[in-house]
């Protein structure tokens, strides 16, 4: 059996840009995609600690210690500037996998840079 497991996740990261005109997807500062195993394009769930609201979209890879979060597209609805939020991204696994795995999670400053 497969199952769904957090692989890796950037916690209380700060929303610094919005863009509701771009086509969409969620831009990560390079040097956080790292830390967290994420790359771009890869899915992931964005859930905002401020303000309760959940989406889904992808990773577009954003200026490297630039500590960039931006929101774009039809997400903007979901999230403000200075906004809190995990992103979280996940996969498959068999349960021998699982039961050893730990997700890489990533702990940020209100500047978004890595803390631990």
């Amino acid at each position: 059996m497969k199952r769904n497991i957090l692989k890796s996740k950037i916690h209380r990261a700060v929303v610094t840009e919005m863009d509701i005109d771009y086509e969409g997807s969620l831009i990560v500062d390079e040097s956080l995609l790292k830390a967290a195993d994420m790359v771009p394009f890869e899915q992931v769930h964005v859930y905002n600690i401020t303000n309760g609201e959940r989406f889904v979209t992808h990773i577009i890879k954003g200026e490297k210690d630039s500590g960039m979060i931006g929101v774009n597209g039809a997400a903007v609805h979901k999230a403000s500037s200075g906004d809190v939020l995990i992103i979280a991204a996940y996969t498959l696994m068999d349960d021998e996998e699982s039961s050893f795995f730990c997700p890489k999670v990533v702990l940020v400053d209100k500047n978004n840079k890595i803390k631990k």
